[in-house]
């Protein structure tokens, strides 16, 4: 029901805002059906007409979406649709068909509950972008329109000039006979006032925070993490600063999310006890039902996607393997490992050393420069990561966490670089008592080919000492489809689908990231994304991207504020690896 009655909203909005725009159609046969459709407003006024049609547009996608402030609107318009089928056109018909739709609206009101999305300042550029460009559009279109009644013949540049005076309310160099300068003027005048008023509703209203980790929520789930979190290697990523949490009744197991343009993006396996995982589901659809988001799971294991899609009724796509090495198996001996032992005796023979240490162990200057240097060699604007990304290197809050570093003293003669002997460092964050998480490398750029497997292997043959039994690598995004396409005796089907993975792997580092992987011989672990139907994959997918770092909606560079340089906690950005790259995403 929503659905037809925001599509009735965009066609009842297009109708208003074309009998607005053209003189002509106020007086065709498809301008009588548009008066009798519900919501309609009389256009005798252009001005009026143009506005109505553009707010209409505007509310249906709301309307779509069950939002609660979008049926308030409906319910506050169509009243003035119905006077104006009355007063100016005495049309019962028209009138008759709005107040049966105003009947409706207020008779299921209780179907459009939905709460606002949190806010955000973009909302407001954007509208302002947008609708002032359209606006600008309209306004030039209306301004042409009347070509028998203008005075003269004005050039594209004044009618620009008029329009952008127009928008103001200023009149512009056009001059109109018949009075059409008033149904002009009225109408640019009421284009710049939407634009103007909307813009400020969306930067002015009430605020609706995002989702926030609360200190209450993050000592909960460090609870559940000291009982529960060797479950999942994902686990401790629910901690991130940025994602919320709601927990189930008996608050022994809680899903970690973030809302990203409508999607109500959940990370990982649920945390805690696996019986209690129903409750905390159910408590994150219920959420996803209160706001209208769409709701969707990215990096949750086998017998996660099996819970949600048995409690939920969703559906389950395979995404990618995480490789996991076992410590007691790991070993450099072998012509399989010969590429990583020649790499490695190398760079040892270079001068390199490793360090790998718990983050508490390390002294607090040493522990900034690790911080100030992993942020100056970040390659990008933004940070990146969201399921596989802690965003923070604390001493205090993630103790436990291990650093692996690795060093080159300056040569004599030479000047030491601006962060000492430091040239890599790979962070790795808890997973339950015995395991570790891969969750950000960087490197110096001049430091030699090589360094994320010098410190991988470094933090392998260390981990016994720190009573480490497991070491969860990167995330291979489709990778048994890159495995199976390669075999012998493969199909065309999943011949043509690796080519198209091999050939996306020059932007997205699919195929190199998996060869990287596959170099420490781990085993695979499924990752699977679980989403509602399977047209919100689109969505969910772009949702995913922003989440992760790959799709940025912000200002220019050039228009940015630079910040100070200064210590900064450091979020996952994992930096290209020296021949394929490698980052953990989902």
């Amino acid at each position: 029901m929503p659905g037809v009655v925001g599509t009735a909203g965009v066609i009842v909005g297009l109708l208003n805002l074309l009998s607005g725009v053209f003189a002509r159609f106020r007086h065709s046969r498809m301008h009588a059906l548009a008066e009798v459709l519900p919501g309609a407003v009389s256009p005798l006024a252009a001005a009026a007409s143009i506005v109505v049609g553009i707010l209409l547009l505007l509310l249906a996608h709301g309307l779509k979406r069950r939002k609660r402030r979008a049926w308030m609107a409906a319910v506050a318009l169509l009243p003035v649709g119905i006077a104006a089928q009355l007063v100016y056109r005495h049309s019962v018909c028209g009138a008759a068909l709005s107040m049966a739709l105003l009947v409706f609206l207020v008779r299921h009101r209780r179907e459009f509950a939905a709460l606002p999305d949190p806010r955000s300042r973009w909302k407001a550029l954007a509208n302002f972008v947008v609708l002032g460009g359209a606006s600008f559009g309209i306004g030039l279109v209306v301004v042409s329109s009347h070509p028998a009644k203008t005075v003269g013949s004005p050039t594209l540049w004044e009618r620009v000039q008029h329009v952008l005076w127009g928008l103001f309310g200023f009149e512009g160099p056009i001059s109109y006979t018949h009075h059409v300068d008033y149904t002009v003027g009225y109408s640019l005048g009421a284009l710049g006032l939407l634009t103007v008023a909307t813009t400020a509703y969306l930067a002015f209203r009430p605020e609706h925070p995002a989702a926030r980790l609360t200190d209450d929520d993050e000592r909960q789930l460090r609870e559940l993490l000291a009982k529960h979190g060797a479950r999942d290697s994902l686990g401790y990523f629910a901690l991130r600063r940025d994602k919320g949490a709601v927990f189930s009744p008996t608050g022994k197991a809680a899903v970690c999310y973030r809302v990203i343009s409508g999607v109500m993006l959940a990370s990982g396996d649920p945390i805690g006890d696996v019986e209690a995982w129903p409750g905390a589901i159910e408590r994150f659809m219920e959420e996803a039902r209160a706001h209208s988001w769409t709701p969707a799971v990215t990096g949750c294991s086998e017998t996660g996607g099996q819970v949600w899609t048995r409690e939920t009724g969703m559906d389950a796509l395979e995404l990618g393997d995480e490789a996991i090495v076992d410590v007691a198996d790991f070993t450099l001996a072998g012509r399989a490992m010969r590429n990583v032992r020649q790499m490695v005796k190398r760079i040892e023979r270079n001068g390199y050393r490793t360090q790998v240490r718990r983050v508490r162990d390390l002294e607090p200057a040493e522990l900034a420069l690790i911080q100030q240097a992993a942020d100056a060699w970040r390659d990008t604007d933004t940070e990146r990561g969201f399921s596989m990304a802690l965003g923070r290197i604390d001493a205090v809050a993630d103790g436990d966490a291990v650093i692996a570093t690795a060093h080159l003293s300056a040569g004599e003669g030479e000047e030491p670089g601006p962060y000492g002997d430091l040239k890599a460092m790979q962070h790795f964050v808890p997973w339950g008592d015995s395991g570790i998480s891969l969750e950000l490398m960087r490197r110096d750029r001049s430091a030699d080919p090589g360094m994320n497997e010098l410190l991988i292997v470094a933090a392998l043959q260390a981990a016994p000492d720190l009573k480490i039994k497991q070491v969860s690598l990167n995330f291979a995004v489709f990778r048994s489809s890159l495995e199976r396409g390669e075999k012998l005796g493969a199909g065309p089907v999943i011949r043509i689908w690796r080519g198209m993975l091999i050939f996306l792997s020059r932007w997205y580092q699919i195929e190199s990231l998996y060869k990287f992987n596959d170099k420490f011989r781990p085993r695979w672990e499924p990752r699977f994304v679980v989403f509602r139907n399977s047209r919100d994959i689109p969505r969910i997918g772009l949702a995913a991207l922003q989440a992760e770092g790959y799709l940025e909606l912000s200002l220019p560079r050039v228009l940015r504020r630079r910040k100070a340089a200064e210590p900064q906690p450091c979020a996952h950005l994992p930096e290209p690896v020296d021949a394929p790259a490698v980052e953990r995403v989902a």
